[in-house]
């Protein structure tokens, strides 16, 4: 099989949700990971990080409520945060995977990474993407006099910050992440959709914003001139009908047909529709890229041919 660059999106079920879980998640992994490095594939990996990022959120909330002297952190800083703390154990967990294979001489790194938005981004006019814990009214009403946050009421069960979710426009560290890629090394970039900033003459400023990883992923993947976005989920395959008796499972289909289906409506709005969505932008950015969506432990037979919904110009 000729030498491949892929841009793999663990989902959040490949890392758990707590430092426990993930210490043992990373280490089955890393298995899937190294599967295709050692088929000769350079891999650049992304992930999400909604479980830690709210672990941190609400923990540095925590220590603000307890000492009014210690600032409340900025969510762009528990973006920055989590990255680091899942780059550490993946890292870690990747480089020991690679090591008992034989391959010794392969350097594993984080990058932590900025992602550019638009500061004029119509996402910011309406949050909707909760973060944190929930909170009574006169809480909510207290965060939004004291932090200026915007709270929304969430399904009857309290009040929850909302944050907004804009498009990226540029990864900020690219040339070093190219430059990392290029000598050889696996990066692990762009985490949880990329710490949001927005670009102030020279200066980039922390913004309070959660950006899609899977559009960060497909943006990362056009950067670096991928072959493969490798997109993976809590399924073998994206379906039609999901759920329903007529429903069915997609192996290879075009650009054209997912983006049909997409118009029909057959993809969840927050949960599979961006994924499917990070998918065909990629395989329509240029004629022989292809994104898969799959499982975890599915993603070497995907790559193969063998299964997995792959979407081809």
């Amino acid at each position: 099989m000729s030498k491949k660059r892929v841009v793999i999106a663990l989902g959040g079920n490949a890392l758990g949700n707590s430092l426990p879980e993930q210490m043992v998640a990373v280490k089955t992994t890393a298995k899937a990971i190294v599967d295709l490095i050692q088929e000769g594939n350079e891999v650049i990996v992304t992930h999400g990080n909604g479980p830690q990022v709210g672990m941190i959120n609400n923990a540095m909330s925590a220590l603000h409520r307890e000492d009014s002297n210690v600032p409340n952190t900025p969510l762009s800083v528990c973006v920055a945060m989590s990255q680091a703390y899942i780059g550490y154990d993946l890292q870690n967990a990747l480089r020991e995977e690679l090591i008992n294979r034989g391959i010794k001489d392969m350097p594993v790194t984080t990058m932590i990474t900025q992602v550019r938005v638009d500061a004029k981004d119509p996402a910011f006019e309406n949050p909707t993407k909760p973060i944190g814990q929930f909170m009574s009214k006169e809480e909510a009403e207290e965060a939004e006099k004291k932090y200026g946050y915007i709270t929304k009421e969430d399904s009857g069960r309290g009040y929850r910050r909302v944050v907004a979710s804009p498009k990226p426009q540029e990864i900020v560290e690219i040339g070093a992440i190219r430059t990392l890629v290029e000598s050889g090394s696996v990066v692990i970039a762009g985490g949880g959709g990329g710490i949001p900033v927005t670009l102030n003459g020279n200066h980039l400023s922390g913004v309070g914003a959660v950006i899609d990883k899977d559009h960060v992923s497909c943006l990362l993947a056009k950067e670096l001139d991928a072959d493969y976005l490798i997109i993976l989920t809590a399924v073998e395959k994206a379906a039609v009908n999901y759920g329903k008796p007529d429903q069915k499972w997609l192996g290879e289909v075009s650009v054209e047909e997912m983006n049909q289906y997409c118009a029909e409506g057959h993809f969840a709005p927050g949960s599979m529709l961006p994924k499917v969505q990070a998918a065909i932008d990629f395989a329509d950015s240029k004629a022989g890229r292809r994104s898969l969506i799959t499982l975890l432990e599915k993603a070497k037979d995907g790559i193969q041919g063998k299964t997995g919904t792959v979407i081809v110009k």
